[in-house]
């Protein structure tokens, strides 16, 4: 069996209208194990075959990035769960420990003693313009296929 490779890559994320809202130059490259679920679905799809010195313009739907926006992830809580927090705002983060998982939630609207949190990613529902530079591929080692992640 052949084992995955490991990508080395620059990129810049742009919205609809092409402004920059994220970027890697400047700062460290993203590197990823193929298939591995730290890294969306569409650029993993769109680097697979690549070598170092391409470059690639990727439109990434909803479905092979960050998923639909889900409404299920919108709820009121009680503004007593918020205990401790002297000046809540619209806007601020907060990492729950519910569940199965954390998750972080952004305050998005405050009516009296209920505050509406959002679980979704950011960029949810969105689709994702990339321009990606492939730097390096490798095989990945036996450590890293074991952890999962690039070391």
């Amino acid at each position: 069996m052949q084992r995955p490779a490991v990508y080395t890559v620059h990129y810049r994320l742009k919205n609809r209208m092409g402004e920059v809202i994220d970027t890697s130059e400047g700062g460290e490259p993203l590197t990823f194990i193929e298939g591995a679920s730290n890294v969306i679905r569409g650029i993993q799809e769109a680097v697979k075959g690549r070598g170092p010195g391409d470059c690639l313009e990727v439109t990434v739907p909803p479905e092979m990035a960050y998923g639909e926006h889900n409404p299920e992830f919108v709820r009121k809580v009680p503004r007593s769960a918020f205990e401790g927090v002297d000046n809540l705002q619209v806007g601020m983060k907060f990492q729950t420990n519910t569940g199965e998982e954390a998750q972080v939630v952004k305050v998005v609207a405050i009516d009296g003693n209920l505050v509406k949190v959002d679980a979704n990613h950011p960029l949810a529902g969105f689709t994702l313009y990339f321009d990606l530079e492939i730097l390096q591929v490798r095989e990945a080692t036996d450590d890293e296929v074991a952890a999962g992640t690039p070391l």
